[in-house]
């Protein structure tokens, strides 16, 4: 099944730092060129992966991959979980694979235990957890919540904020809501959340405009030029999308994170050119530069 396999993709990404394309490709069962299809079509979804050369190089999660369309709620992963295991037995055990994966995030979703349990198992912190239980009532019965957060550059402040979803991203818990005060949609991460307070206040839920999503969705749509010396790498990276021009191979493609255009391009040194658009090219040069003014510092604080 190749859904089971993405998803087990998905997860060997999370568990780990960095994972070959041999190594998933003999995990899996399946041909090293399948594994980059793979990895791309779980890119298009909206989970960048960041491609890298050379003797340590792999696929890893980008650094700061944060709540994409595709994040999971606890509702989330108890619904698909039971679905799959009502279809356990009509399948013949085709779904076993995929439960166990699912299972391997939290082993609590293998139990008869409700989506509390869940929560109480995740965390680590006896605050956090408390926090998380009381977020997770409001949620439910869709009352608003004023909180003290401190954001990451140490700003402390005090919010009403109407509670949508708890979400799990990598370890951490954050939650989604209506911050009344910024009259837009915020995250909080909940380790940051000073203290807490449930009123008694129930709100609607609103229709909110994300201008930031469907900026993601549009993308960089990108024009590449290749040699032919790498073809069969680019083939396998971007299949569909390969023209032919006599010497080169022209690639038009779109990459939803700025930072995986980087580590794609880059990684192809001098057998890539940008033929557009400029800014993506300019992000590149800026990009290589700075590298190149780190290490002239470093060469000259080492007095070589």
């Amino acid at each position: 099944m190749r859904l089971d396999r993405l998803l087990g993709i998905a997860l060997e990404l999370m568990a780990k730092k960095r994972v070959t394309a041999a190594e998933l490709a003999a995990k899996f069962e399946v041909s090293i060129r399948t594994v980059y299809r793979d990895v791309e079509l779980i890119n298009q979804a909206g989970i960048p992966v960041a491609s890298f050369t050379g003797a340590d190089g792999g696929f890893e999660l980008l650094n700061g991959f944060f709540l994409t369309r595709q994040h999971f709620s606890v509702d989330d992963l108890s619904v698909i979980y039971t679905l799959l295991k009502a279809m356990e037995r009509a399948m013949g055990g085709a779904v076993a694979p995929a439960m166990r994966k699912l299972a391997s995030l939290n082993p609590e979703l293998a139990n008869e235990g409700s989506c509390e349990a869940l929560i109480l198992s995740i965390n680590t912190s006896d605050y956090e957890r408390n926090i998380v239980q009381e977020l997770f009532r409001a949620v439910r019965q869709s009352r608003v919540v004023r909180l003290a957060y401190t954001s990451a550059s140490g700003t402390a402040t005090e919010r009403s904020v109407e509670p949508l979803n708890l979400l799990w991203e990598k370890g951490v818990w954050y939650l989604e809501g209506y911050c009344r005060s910024r009259r837009s949609k915020r995250y909080f991460r909940v380790s940051r959340i000073a203290s807490l307070d449930v009123s008694e206040e129930m709100f609607v839920p609103r229709q909110i405009p994300d201008e930031l999503e469907r900026d993601e969705i549009q993308g960089i749509r990108a024009h590449l030029r290749f040699d032919l010396t790498v073809r069969t790498r680019v083939l396998e990276q971007f299949p569909g999308e390969c023209k032919y021009q006599g010497d080169c191979i022209d690639v038009h493609t779109t990459f939803y994170k700025k930072g995986y255009a980087l580590s794609v391009i880059a990684s192809y040194g001098t057998n890539v050119e940008i033929v557009s658009p400029a800014e993506l090219r300019d992000y590149i040069i800026a990009h290589i530069e700075a590298i190149r003014r780190h290490y002239a510092r470093k060469r000259g604080g080492n007095g070589t």
